[in-house]
This record gives structure tokens, sequence and C-alpha cells, in this order.
């Protein structure tokens, strides 16, 4: 498959310059990117670009897709008892199917969102990868240790499984929750894991002031330098939320080359903290976003993390220079696809994956044409997704998705879950 996007603007993530021309794709990859096409032709598609942006798809780089069961369910409460009263028991009850069915419905908002890959962390990740196969989303898929479903052969097994295959959309790594949900046999069962996989190991730190004052409460230490110490990271990886990180813990996350994923709106809406981004930067720690699950945001949309992210870092700081808009945008590409171990679809370039979105520039939020990255930020919107490809296939257009399964049918199962959960 041959397809030529004609008379676009450029923006490849390489820097913040935004060239024009044309963008050619052959199969799943990027083939050619400038002023003269002809030299590829005939194509099976051509689609005309009308200046319009292409840029390399939002990563969403922590995410719980199937907690769209939950959406609207479990709001304006605090976070231990959103996790303990509404969340875990419901959880409780799922099957592996449920999972499947559910993780559909967000990756149909992902599309929409402008989302090319996601950083999923779920239940039953084998039924997430079934979806993300079927549906054409790329993901990374945050395995656990489970005494009783998934010890480290099997770990090892789904994860050479899903690695090892050459251009395949799912990969597969190791963490687990939280310290605070963690007992000894889990520990020893992910170290374990983790000398076998020798992979990066993913967690959720220091989300909340709760949590971090009860792990010193338990082990003396707060929780990434207690995760640190057991040897988690020696393989790298990173935490999730990290809002409340000490010194002490953004230093080793810095000299360790760890990733921090924040997550803006679920932070806010869950009264967690704003995590200080800034400081991260100063000290050379990739940072990414992420959209948290659906219970606890409630919608998946990167543009509002990315407003949320700058603008909040401006305010914490008292400083309306304290990020810049490029920054943030790398937080929502560029470096994502660096804590997902995405290397290959991190830009637009030659050879990288064509995983592309278009924004459409002829917006009444777009306009007038003064600073697009800014815009981008500020003022963007998913109502400006107007193109979603993933691995070099349209899979969202105009409204309209290209999938190999009815949208109704989707909602309906999620639906049928969703009320069996209740009862």
């Amino acid at each position: 498959m041959k397809t030529l996007f004609h008379n676009a603007r450029i923006l490849t993530m390489v820097d913040d310059k935004i060239i024009e021309g044309d963008l050619v794709i052959i199969d799943a990859r990027i083939a050619y990117i400038g002023k003269n096409s002809s030299d590829f032709a005939p194509f099976d598609r051509i689609v005309e670009c009308d200046k319009n942006l292409l840029m390399p798809g939002f990563k969403n780089a922590h995410a719980h897709s199937a907690m769209v069961f939950l959406r609207g369910k479990a709001d304006d409460v605090k976070l231990q008892e959103w996790l303990f009263d509404i969340v875990f028991p419901r959880e409780a009850l799922l099957n592996p199917s449920d999972v499947y069915h559910l993780n559909k419905v967000a990756y149909l908002e992902y599309l929409s969102s402008g989302i090319t890959a996601c950083f999923d962390h779920y239940f039953f990740p084998l039924e997430g990868a079934k979806a993300a196969e079927e549906m054409g989303m790329r993901t990374l898929l945050l395995a656990t240790y489970d005494q009783k479903y998934m010890q480290g052969e099997d770990l090892l097994k789904n994860y050479r499984y899903f690695n090892d295959k050459k251009d395949g959309l799912v990969r597969y790594i190791l963490g687990f929750h939280a310290e605070y949900t963690t007992d000894e046999a889990l520990l020893e069962g992910s170290k374990e894991s983790l000398k076998l996989l020798k992979c990066p190991f993913y967690t959720h730190i220091s989300e909340t002031k709760k949590e971090v004052e009860e792990c010193v409460g338990r082990h003396g230490k707060t929780p990434l330098k207690f995760l640190y110490d057991e040897g988690l990271f020696k393989y790298g990886g990173g935490g999730f939320h990290c809002v409340h990180l000490i010194d002490e813990e953004i230093e080793i996350a810095s000299k360790n080359k760890l990733n921090i994923i924040s997550c803006p709106a679920s932070n806010l809406k869950l009264a967690s903290g704003v995590a200080p981004l800034t400081k991260f930067l100063k000290h050379n720690i990739n940072i990414a976003l992420g959209t948290d699950g659906p219970a606890g945001n409630n919608g998946l949309d990167m543009f509002k993390e990315m407003y949320l992210a700058a603008t909040l870092q401006k305010i914490k700081c008292q400083d309306p220079s304290a990020i810049s808009a490029f920054d943030v945008l790398k937080m929502a590409t560029v470096n994502a696809a660096k804590a997902m171990l995405l290397d290959e679809a991190d830009v637009l370039a030659v050879n990288k994956y064509a995983d592309i979105i278009m924004i459409d520039l002829s917006k009444p939020n777009m306009q007038p044409i003064n600073n697009i990255l800014t815009n981008l930020v500020y003022s963007g919107s998913k109502d400006n997704v107007k193109l979603t490809m993933i691995n070099g296939k349209i899979l969202y257009e105009n409204g309209q998705y290209y999938i190999n399964e009815k949208i109704e049918d989707i909602y309906k199962k999620a639906q049928e879950v969703t009320e069996r959960l209740e009862k």
C-alpha cells in the first residue's frame, strides 16, 4: 500500500520547525518527506492535506483502558476511598473477556483524540493485546507477576512472544500497581521475573502525600527510594504520577535515567497534587504524559493533558515562561515514545513507523495562524483531529472509523459488561 499525503504542513518533532511538502507512506513506514514525491508515483491513495498539519501521533504513556466501565461511577471522592471502596470491589468481578470488550471503547476514543499508542496497565493483559491487534492500536502492555496466573516463566514466554515479533503492534514489559498494594510475595516474584526478563519496570509512585507517609511508616523510606533499593529499576523504567518525589528521589531518577509519566488531569480531579515538571526538566529527566484511566480522568484526551501540564507549571512556579509549548508537545510525543520503547515511532522521518495524525488548521480555534505549536497546546482540541494513522493504516478520518467491527456492537458489549458488574 502506497499513500501520498500531499500539500501538507509537517511537524516532524525532530525539532520545532514546520516544513511544507509531501509525505509518502509505503506499507507501515514513512518512505519520503519533501517537496517532490513524483518519483514514488503511482499511489494507491492520495490524501489532499490542504496545508493542514501532519505530526507524530500522541502516545498515551499511562492508561488503564478497560476502566471505561467506571467512567462517571467513581467521581468526586478521595483517592483512597475511590480505590478501595469503589474501584477495587468492582474490578474483582472482571473476567478476561470484559477487558477485551472494554478496551475497544477506549481505543475508539484514542483514535479520535489523535493517540496512536498507549501504555496499558490492567488485568488480563493478553485480552488487551487481542483487542489492540484486532483494532490496530499500538500498545505497550504492563504485565504483573501473579503467583496464581502469571509467574516468571509465563511472563518470560509472553515477553518473548510479543517482543520478538517483527513489526508487531504489541510489546510487553513488567510492573505492578504500587508499593502500597504489593505484598512480600509479589515483590519477590517481581524481582525474580526481572532477572529472567531483564526489562524496564514501571509502577505508580508517590501519587499522594498519604502514599508517601505510609510507605515511610512501613519501610523507613519514600516509595521510589524503597523500590530503587529493592533493585526493581536495575534495567530502567520509571514511575507513573510521581507528584510528591523528594529531592533524593529526583536525583535517583536523573542518575538512573528513569522516566516519569505525569497525568495532570487525573491528579487534579483526585486532588493528588501537581507534579514539579519544571524541576524534573532541570534534572534532565525524560517526562511523558498520560491520561490515566477513564475512571479517574474521565476523558482520554491528550490536548487536555498538554494544556494542564503547561499551565499548572506556570502557576506552580509563578512564572509564565516556566515551560514551553514545544517541551509539552515533546512530552506527548517524542518523550512518551522513549518511555514506551517506541524508538521507531517517535518522530516523522524516513523508515520510521507511519503513526501519524492530521490536525485541521481550518477550525476557528486554530485561526488566524500565528504559531501552530502554541495553538496545539493552548487552544487545540480533539475536534481538530482530522485523521489518525497507525502502522500505515488510516483508522480514523473525518469522524469515521475504519476498523473491522461496527461501532454500535463495541458500545453494546461494553454496556452489557458495565451493567453486569453493577448487579
